[in-house]
């Protein structure tokens, strides 16, 4: 190891280095492509300090003269990347390091300053390091070794186009180390297409997940989760902890909750300025503050001194952010505490995550008050200013304090000034027991009255309720039950109430807005069930449906009206070429004999209905009448005693004739059936085709009109709509407009 490095380490207290340090700077590894995955808080950031340390001082122990930087680390978040310049800062700091950032939410004009006075070491996020080296400030044509840590977090955010980028910009014969907690599949993908026969190195084999870090279930009620927090802050009083949220929104509430109660808290999330994430951790650092709550924006790469408790007041929405959220305590060998709050709903869930990140918890339920007034005890009995000498000035004020007060009186004094500068705990309830369903105790004797709106009137409770309980005074409690009839509404009301109902609004007075009141001698006799009246769906659907079809009715002839003929006896005219008169009366010829046009029909049955003989304009009509406003003396046959249309029957559809439309051979309006094809054509037949009138001649094709042609159609200058003069058209009318001169 290079001797400046060494010397860095051993004023930091490194003794011996972690396993993933020992491995990438092992000799064998130099100048080779890595792809590192090792557990969080295994400090890897040492870790690619040490092994890109060969590449930067060859066999030098201190750098040369800063100009175009030689390394350059990529780090997801703004938090990790001034992490990262902090433990690079002190690691290199005998080696002579100069290091530049370039990092989202800083002043871009400071760091191209930076650059431009020259840089050996560049750490930053995706989105600045691209935008530097777009604009020329920051030059990657030195470059001997590219860092990406937390690689696989860096493709969850959608960086990987930056990485392709600045990988892609760099120099061909660089060196490319990956650190990740995790390989997935993007990650070995990456390292394949921009390393060089990477060598793989893993210190996760054979070893649990954070086997320094004590994982706790804490199974709460649902109404207790933040008191939960609270009571684990309380009894654990950590030097530091953090907890984590899920939204910005509960960071924000549980901060000033836990502020209010006392605690020296900051929060961080990502609407925070950076300038306002920075001072936050720092606070975190100098002691200002002991408690961080904080989204998972805190979860990746973040060292913070002490850190002995994470407690998740969300659960992390998979195991890769619970592994994460964890890592921030049990570092470097240290032990810690992983807390999460499960409540009932939740426990399947939490049990789960815990599965699959293959993690053994503890299911405990948190601390109750009394064993936190205990540890108070404890924690006062065993603290360090006992063992301390007393002065001259400690010790006189200790003899007049005992001539003054007993020793039970200052001891008392002593655990209540301790406890002063708590926060005090939070009683809990038992997330196993069962709110117990309160018993609804009797009304009680009651007399009824009954108000003069019902359903009719569109009564409801929830207006009614109100109404009564204005106009007579009396509480929620003397009222008992509210049944809406029909035209009524009946109410019950406590009989020891009456009195005073009564003092209000006498017997047949009125509430409000002319809804009146009279009291009934005993209990109306209510039917059970829906009301009569009530929505049952469609009323001529209550009946029940008739054996009789639809169509069976039978059709009489209909009377003349107002002395007009009826409308078989209209004189046809004559058809042209002697043609045969079509009658569409009662007729001596069978219809069904003769198909339409003369032309044989197909013997291909329709459906199941037979085709028969029966003339159409000889089936009588009913006694229906055709207008239900017209006056006359025929009688009226309500709609209603006719049963509904029932679908498909059982019964043979000859017996049904469909609704007037002829069984037999009658075409279908002017198309023709059998064997020739349907289609738009002329039907054959002596019978022209169309909508004319019996006994006409068919009207001749209209040759094509040029002038119904919007294209071909012209209006000289002139008077518009003014005709031209017949015979020869105008000159030019047909041609193109011409332009004057």
């Amino acid at each position: 190891m290079i001797q400046t490095i060494a010397d860095a380490l051993a004023e930091r207290g490194y003794d011996t280095l972690t396993d993933v340090q020992q491995a990438v700077s092992n000799p064998e590894l130099d100048g080779k492509d890595l792809l590192v995955s090792a557990q969080t808080g295994s400090g890897k950031t040492v870790g690619f300090g040490l092994a890109i340390a060969k590449t930067l001082l060859g066999d030098e122990e201190k750098l040369g003269f800063a100009a175009a930087p030689l390394a350059l680390v990529v780090a997801p978040t703004r938090e990790l990347a001034f992490q990262v310049m902090r433990e690079l800062g002190w690691l290199y700091a005998k080696a002579g390091a100069r290091m530049a950032s370039c990092i989202g939410g800083m002043d871009a004009r400071d760091e191209r300053r930076a650059l431009e006075r020259g840089a050996h070491i560049v750490v930053g996020t995706p989105g600045r390091l691209r935008d530097h080296i777009q604009r020329g400030t920051l030059d990657l044509s030195s470059i001997r070794a590219i860092v990406l840590d937390e690689a696989d977090e860096m493709l969850d955010l959608g960086f990987r186009e930056d990485l392709e980028f600045m990988l892609d910009e760099a120099p061909e014969e660089r060196r490319t180390l990956l650190f990740s907690a995790t390989v997935p599949p993007m990650i070995a993908k990456l390292a394949q297409q921009y390393q060089k026969d990477a060598e793989r190195v893993t210190t996760l084999s054979g070893k649990t997940q954070h086997a320094d870090i004590e994982y706790h279930a804490v199974k709460v009620a649902f109404h207790d989760s933040e008191n939960a927090v609270i009571n684990l802050l309380r009894y654990h009083e950590a030097e530091n902890a953090i907890v984590f949220a899920n939204t910005r929104a509960a960071v924000n509430h549980l901060t000033a909750r836990l502020s209010n109660r006392g605690f020296r808290v900051v929060c961080l999330s990502g609407e925070l300025s950076q300038t306002e994430r920075t001072h936050a951790l720092q606070a975190m650092r100098d002691g200002r503050a002991r408690v961080c709550v904080a989204t998972d924006v805190a979860a990746r790469g973040i060292d913070l001194p002490n850190l002995n408790l994470v407690i998740h007041a969300d659960l992390p929405k998979n195991q890769e952010a619970l592994l994460h959220r964890s890592g921030r305590t049990g570092r470097a060998g240290r032990k810690g505490i992983s807390a999460l709050i499960v409540t009932p709903k939740l426990a399947s869930k939490a049990d789960r995550l815990l599965k699959f990140s293959k993690i053994t918890a503890e299911w405990i339920t948190p601390p109750t008050a009394d064993e936190i007034l205990r540890q108070d005890e404890e924690r006062l009995l065993n603290d360090e200013l006992w063992s301390q000498e007393m002065t001259d000035d400690q010790r006189a004020f200790a003899a007049r304090l005992l001539e003054t007060r007993s020793p039970e009186e200052i001891a008392a004094a002593c655990l209540r000034l301790f406890r002063a500068g708590q926060s005090a705990p939070e009683e809990l309830s038992d997330p196993d027991a069962r709110t117990p369903r309160a018993e609804r105790k009797p009304f009680g004797p009651s007399k009824w009255v009954a108000l003069s709106v019902g359903r009719d009137d569109k009564a409801e409770p929830r207006w009614l309720l109100p109404l009564i309980l204005r106009a007579t005074g009396i509480s929620k409690d003397a009222l008992g039950a509210i049944r809406v009839q029909n035209s009524e509404t009946f109410v019950e009301l406590l009989e020891e109430k009456m009195p005073e109902v009564l003092a209000r609004v006498p017997d047949g007075g009125e509430l409000e807005d002319g809804v009146m009141m009279r009291v009934l001698d005993a209990a109306p006799d209510l039917p059970r069930g829906p009301a009569k009246g009530a929505t049952q769906g469609n009323k001529r659907f209550d009946k029940p449906r008739g054996e009789k079809s639809w169509g069976d009715k039978p059709r009489g002839d209909r009377p003349q009206r107002d002395g007009k003929p009826d409308w078989k006896d209209k004189p046809r005219k004559p058809r042209p070429d002697g043609e045969a008169q079509r009658s569409l009366g009662g007729s001596d010829k069978p219809r069904g004999e003769k198909a339409w046009g003369d032309k044989p029909r197909s013997d291909k049955p329709r459906g199941d209905k037979p085709g028969g003989g029966k003339p159409w304009g000889d089936k009588p009509r009913g006694d229906k009448p055709f207008n239900k406003d017209r006056s006359d003396d025929r009688p009226y046959k309500p709609k209603g005693d006719k049963p509904a249309y029932k679908g498909k029957s059982d019964a043979p559809r000859g017996d049904k004739p469909y609704k007037g439309k002829p069984s037999g051979d009658k075409p279908f309006k002017g198309k023709p059936s059998g064997d020739k094809p349907f289609g738009k054509g002329k039907p054959s037949g002596d019978k022209p085709f169309g909508k004319g009138k019996p006994g006409e001649k068919p009207k001749p094709k209209p040759k094509f009109n040029k002038a119904a042609d919007t294209s071909k159609r012209f209006t000289a200058p002139g008077k518009p709509g003014k005709p031209g003069p017949k015979g020869k058209p105008r000159p030019g009318g047909m041609d193109a407009p011409r332009r004057k001169p």
